[in-house]
């Protein structure tokens, strides 16, 4: 109620959209930041003509089964541009997104074709600016000249615990003007041409993204409760409803649009009128750049280049024929090497570790606010910020991101993982430094719980290579996956190569396989992942002299084995065979499934320790010694 009237003039005014078309690839983005808030969205997408959102879907508000939830949530193919709720996220996928215009308008107009032109529109309010992740952002938004993001900011000095004057004091204006915004402060968010004329302002300048801060009251028109902490979240009562329909003028029935109101609102006669000229538009810049056209469709359908499958083939090919030994971060670069020249689409960065995490590629072009011709991006000690953004990137269409930093730092943007995984979108995430091999930097920067955090996140994929070509594979497969996040989680130290067969590669690719097997039916079978895998084919040849059919099982994604079928996973994993050795850098739990009861889970379950790293592997019990003796233990 507090945002009504500004999501009126905006929505009737400036939003460029189509309702019969909400894919429409050059509409307006806008994003509920403050997605509390979401009835305002639902109510605006029924009265625009969204046919995903008729009026029962408003009757059923929060209801099992419905759209209308109580944060708006994203869905494929939808008008919701992204799931919002925990608050300082929307407005930094949005960031993501007027990044993806700014960047897809760099590579693609031309000759005075603006194909790519529009606007991310954005409502937040104290809570996201509270929010750590918003400064992250925003400062980004400011040195990136993100013109065409334009914020509204619903200044209403209430959140949940009341008016934020005892918590909230910040100079919010002088604030973004020192990120290099355009701040319009001052305004009466009630009044039609107060906002309307900042609207106006906002759009003139397209060097500098614009905030216009609004002066609300929240609950208006409520006549007892406005502007207190009661309308934030609980609903007003029969009585305040009643009172604040009176307040208001409004005589209808619930659930009723009288019908020069619907007609006034509904969207579609414009959003297609709107389309259809953009339509013309490009057709006439597919005459003059028909490859620039193709690869601008084919890049906003989310469709890989025709080719793919074959160039990746060959290019995993040549990666094993090469057979060279290296750490898998710098396997990792390898296979950007390969795969990028075919991807344009691929865009990425990392937090302030670019010659660690070894992202940027032999193709990549830095970007900046001057020129964003580019496919990298500096994000700066901004681990949650970049993977938001990274979302927001995805979510706009367009771009395969990724994003890099090291493992243990994941946990500082694990709330952006979250969101991409419940929105089932594509982003990359490449953690590198992944266990106390990393040595001398000690227990604050050894990641031992992440790798299996990671694991436990509903729809996360999680990848944990042990050479080039694991390495190689975990990579095409985040790359063809689009229906949400993959994790590539990269040692430091250097690993051996490991010989396979055409068969065991292609295995490899389902995300666990029988990398060195017994001459006969195994006696025990040694299982591990990445950095620990060249440490069980160690043990399985001691094993082997000792008289030990033994079997080494490379897991390098347990979700993408699980997905396999029981008669793949029995032939990788037979039942009948107990003695088993999981053998991972970190911690022991979730390994017990595979280990069993008669198993041995070799890990770590406390943190680590400062000192180089073969020294801590031989002092917490990784070494070949300590993987046999547990093997001939299980088989006792």
């Amino acid at each position: 109620m507090g945002m009504a009237d500004i999501a009126e003039v905006l929505w009737n005014d400036y939003l460029r959209h189509n309702p019969a078309n909400p894919q429409w690839a050059n509409r307006d983005r806008f994003v509920l930041s403050n997605g509390h808030a979401s009835m305002l969205l639902y109510s605006l997408l029924y009265l625009t003509g969204y046919g995903d959102f008729p009026i029962e879907q408003l009757r059923n508000f929060r209801q099992l089964g419905y759209k209308t939830a109580g944060h708006p949530e994203y869905e494929p193919g939808g008008p919701i541009e992204t799931t919002t709720g925990p608050l300082g996220q929307g407005v930094t996928n949005a960031v993501g997104m007027a990044l993806a215009e700014k960047m897809l308008a760099a590579k693609f107009n031309r000759d005075g074709h603006e194909i790519v032109d529009h606007k991310t529109w954005v409502f937040l309010g104290d809570g996201c600016l509270m929010e750590g992740i918003s400064h992250e952002a925003c400062s980004l938004a400011g040195t990136m000249k993100l013109g065409k993001l334009i914020c509204f900011y619903d200044d209403n000095n209430i959140s949940i615990d009341g008016e934020v004057d005892a918590w909230f004091t910040d100079d919010t204006a002088a604030r973004f003007e020192a990120y290099g915004w355009q701040v319009i402060d001052d305004i009466d968010g009630h009044d039609g041409a107060e906002i309307t004329a900042a609207i106006e302002e906002a759009i003139a300048d397209e060097d500098r993204p614009t905030i216009i801060c609004c002066k609300t009251i929240i609950g208006f028109g409520a006549p007892h409760k406005q502007g207190t902490a009661a309308t934030h979240g609980a609903p007003l009562g029969d009585d305040e409803v009643a009172a604040a329909r009176k307040q208001l003028g409004w005589a209808s029935p619930p659930f009723e649009i009288p019908e020069d109101i619907a007609a006034a609102w509904d969207g579609k006669r414009q959003g297609e009128a709107d389309e259809s000229e953009w339509d013309s538009a490009f057709a006439a810049y597919s005459a003059e750049h028909p490859e620039l056209a193709a690869e601008f469709s084919r890049r906003m359908a989310d469709t890989l280049p025709q080719n793919w499958v074959e160039y990746a083939d060959k290019a995993i090919a040549d990666i094993d024929a090469a057979g060279e030994s290296m750490a898998t971060r710098k396997a990792s670069l390898v296979a950007l090497n390969a795969f990028a020249p075919v991807l344009p689409e691929l865009v990425g960065g990392s937090a302030d570790l670019t010659g660690s995490n070894l992202t940027k590629h032999s193709g990549s072009t830095p970007i900046s606010g001057n020129d964003a011709a580019g496919n990298y991006i500096w994000f700066g000690v901004r681990e949650f910020g970049m993977t938001a953004i990274c979302n927001g990137i995805s979510l706009h269409g367009g771009f395969i991101p990724y994003a890099g930093t090291f493992l243990t730092f994941s946990d500082y943007a694990r709330n952006a993982l979250r969101m991409a995984a419940l929105m089932k979108v594509q982003n990359i995430l490449v953690y590198t430094h992944d266990s106390i091999g990393l040595g001398e930097d000690g227990p604050t920067h050894q990641p031992v719980e992440h790798t299996a955090s990671l694991r436990l996140m509903p729809n996360m994929s999680v990848w944990r290579p042990c050479d080039t070509v694991e390495t190689a594979i975990a990579w095409r497969y985040a790359i063809e996956r689009q229906d949400g996040p993959t994790s590539l989680i990269l040692t430091r130290q250097g690993l051996p190569f490991q010989t396979r067969s055409a068969a065991q590669i292609s295995d490899a690719a389902r995300g666990g396989y029988v990398l060195r097997d017994a001459d006969g039916t195994p006696d025990i079978i040694l299982i591990a992942t990445g950095s620990e895998v060249p440490l069980a084919v160690s043990a399985a040849e001691t094993l082997a002299g000792d008289g030990v059919q033994t079997r080494v099982v490379s897991l390098p994604c347990t979700d993408v084995f699980e997905a396999q079928d029981a008669s793949y996973r029995e032939s990788v994993l037979p039942s009948a065979v107990a003695a088993r050795v999981v053998i991972e850098a970190g911690v022991t739990d979730g390994w017990w499934r595979y280990a069993g009861a008669k198993g041995r889970v070799i890990g770590l379950d406390r943190f680590g320790e400062s000192a180089p790293a073969d020294k801590l592997f031989e002092h917490f019990g990784f070494s070949t010694d300590s993987v046999v003796r547990a093997a001939k233990d299980v088989l006792t």
